[in-house]
């Protein structure tokens, strides 16, 4: 049968996912700013590597917690309430930090209004709600929803580093709340209709064969882990690499670029990881996407050339950007659709704590070696775990596993 006109897989189910997309794209740029300001505040505020990156610390750790608040909120009333709120406070939180005096100001205002207020409630929430809304190519749209905050990585720091460049960084960021609240708000209401009624899990899918043997909250806890090391592993090139071209005398606008060219290359692996979301399964692709991440993070430590980072940074986005999403599917297999919101945001915002923590954790160890190198090794440490996790789920979820094996006759 035809879905319905409204339903799941329809047309207005794409173009929800549509409208999903840009507004995680517009929402985005609270992710990637702090990255592209970060030089610029640190000499105006004159404080260390680590200091400057406190700001995007609080706004990622900010953004974990929202995320969880914006994704309850979604499930009681509805994903476009938290989106308009975010909406708002984005605005207000890019246009105050304009005018704040000191690191310590401009750290509060981004954490609270741009990360625990803002920016979180176009990512997870969005996620979530799309998962809903799909059911035969849910792995494409759940990616390409999750390319959001990649397309923002893609177009915003290029742009952002021309205008601190020409307008200063204090303008730029008046011009994005301005901007931010102009676009978003009329998209939102694009979002006004609650998602249909869902079908009850398959009994494949019921219970603890659903949560691959686990209590619930124990998988909901190792998936969270499995975030936070990935995204550890992650932050160090995402967060540091325009800092890391301005060590090396390449420039923050070389920099700029191949973070857009890094989240450029991520959007294409992410629209990929889609297709094989739906044709190997979530667990197979977190382990896939866990590995090769880690083979692009080793090749930071060999090469420092600037054609050889350009170069990095294109693999290094088309080989991690399918680990993302295969989160969310991994928990809407999992766990009723009623809960959706709530959980998935739970195991999105432990990657975005994954990537306060690892952008921490970097700048401290430059500050301590002066070198980038053994943050690399932190970081494929951390990204085992990761591999460790997504190799025990995909082993754990064998179908010998699942179905318990019939009695022999000698025992009828």
């Amino acid at each position: 049968m035809a879905p319905a006109c409204d339903g799941v897989d329809s047309r207005y189910a794409w173009l929800r996912l549509a409208a999903s997309v840009a507004l995680s794209t517009l929402g985005g740029v609270g992710l990637w700013s702090i990255v592209v300001v970060l030089p610029t505040v640190q000499a105006e505020f004159g404080t260390l590597r680590a200091g400057a990156s406190l700001p995007y610390t609080l706004t990622t750790l900010g953004f974990a917690v929202g995320g969880v608040l914006m994704g309850r909120a979604a499930d009681r009333f509805g994903v476009m309430v938290p989106v308009i709120f975010g909406t708002l406070a984005l605005a207000a939180g890019y246009i105050g930090s304009a005018f704040a005096g000191s690191m310590a100001g401009f750290a509060v205002t981004y954490g609270v209004l741009v990360g625990l207020l803002g920016s979180c409630a176009t990512f997870s929430p969005l996620v979530a709600d799309t998962s809903l809304w799909f059911a035969r190519r849910r792995g494409l749209a759940v990616s390409l929803c999750a390319s959001g905050n990649y397309f923002a990585g893609a177009l915003w720091p290029p742009a952002l580093s021309h205008l601190i460049e020409t307008v200063g960084w204090r303008q730029t960021h008046i011009g994005i709340g301005v901007f931010c609240l102009v676009t978003m708000l009329p998209l939102s209401l694009v979002l006004r209709r609650r998602p249909p009624a869902q079908a009850a899990p398959a009994p494949a899918q019921a219970g603890n064969r659903g949560t691959f043997g686990l209590p619930p909250n124990a998988l909901q806890a190792l998936l969270m882990v499995a975030g936070i090391s990935c995204c550890v592993a992650m932050a160090m090139p995402q967060v540091h690499i325009v800092a890391y071209c301005v060590d090396l005398g390449y420039g923050a606008a070389r920099g700029a670029e191949m973070l857009s060219l890094m989240l450029a290359c991520g959007v294409v692996s992410r629209l990929a990881s889609g297709w094989i979301l739906d044709r190997i399964g979530s667990r197979a692709t977190l382990l896939l996407g866990a590995a090769l991440q880690a083979v692009a993070l080793s090749l930071f430590l060999p090469f420092d050339g600037l054609s050889s980072l350009y170069a990095i940074s294109a693999v290094f986005g088309l080989f991690q950007g399918g680990i993302v999403p295969s989160y969310a599917i991994i928990v809407r297999e999992s766990f009723p659709a009623r809960e959706a919101g709530f959980r998935v945001a739970l195991v999105l915002s432990s990657t975005l704590v994954g990537m306060a923590l690892g952008g921490w954790m970097s700048g401290a160890i430059f500050d301590a070696t002066a070198s980038y190198k053994m943050a690399v090794i932190n970081g494929l440490a951390w990204n085992a775990v990761t591999m460790a996790i997504a190799a025990w789920l995909l082993w754990r979820g064998r179908p010998e596993l699942r179905t318990p094996p019939a009695r022999p006759a000698w025992q009828s």
